[in-house]
């Protein structure tokens, strides 16, 4: 069974850097993002959240467009998030750490440390790169707190503690690498 791949590898006219496309996000967060049609329901953020736990089950991937290799940063970013909570850990709580890690030290695919630097095309300059940082700074904020609201969401109702079945992805590493 093949992995699911992204809807966004087929757009044109948006800015790609790294190999990485520059979408529009539903987000309020101040960013260089360029901003969503009104009419636009869903946006890359909410493509990777509901294609994550499929894909963690995949070694393989092969990457059939730029917004394929926004999808595996996105689904990287999200698995470190789960890691980085408790299965005791409360809504606000959460919401503190995993904006804490959205912020800090944000890995581009052109820094060697990053686990698939290979896959992504090399980095016109530094103000690309500083604009690419931003960019995946303003994505991860938004996952952040969009994945708050799924963890602690069940049945429409608000919960204590995240849900068991997000949690239980902690161990899953999408093709075997994850961001540290």
């Amino acid at each position: 069974m093949p992995a699911y791949h992204s809807s966004y590898n087929a757009v044109e006219n948006v800015r790609i850097i790294n190999g990485i496309p520059l979408l529009p996000l539903l987000t309020k967060t101040r960013g260089p993002a360029p901003y969503a049609d009104p009419t636009m329901t869903r946006d890359a953020v909410d493509e990777a959240l509901e294609l994550f736990r499929p894909n963690s089950f995949f070694k393989n991937f092969e990457i059939k467009g730029d917004g394929d290799r926004l999808l595996i940063y996105i689904i990287l970013f999200i698995s470190q998030s789960l890691n980085k909570l408790k299965p005791t850990t409360t809504a606000g709580e959460a919401t503190k750490t995993l904006y804490s890690l959205a912020v800090s030290n944000v890995v581009i695919p052109a820094d060697a440390s990053f686990p698939l630097h290979a896959m992504y095309p090399a980095v016109g300059d530094r103000v690309e790169s500083d604009m690419l940082r931003q960019y995946l700074q303003q994505v991860r904020q938004e996952v952040a707190t969009r994945l708050v609201g799924i963890l602690y969401t069940e049945n429409g109702q608000a919960t204590a503690a995240p849900s068991k079945w997000w949690m239980s992805f902690q161990k899953r590493h999408f093709m075997g690498k994850s961001l540290h």
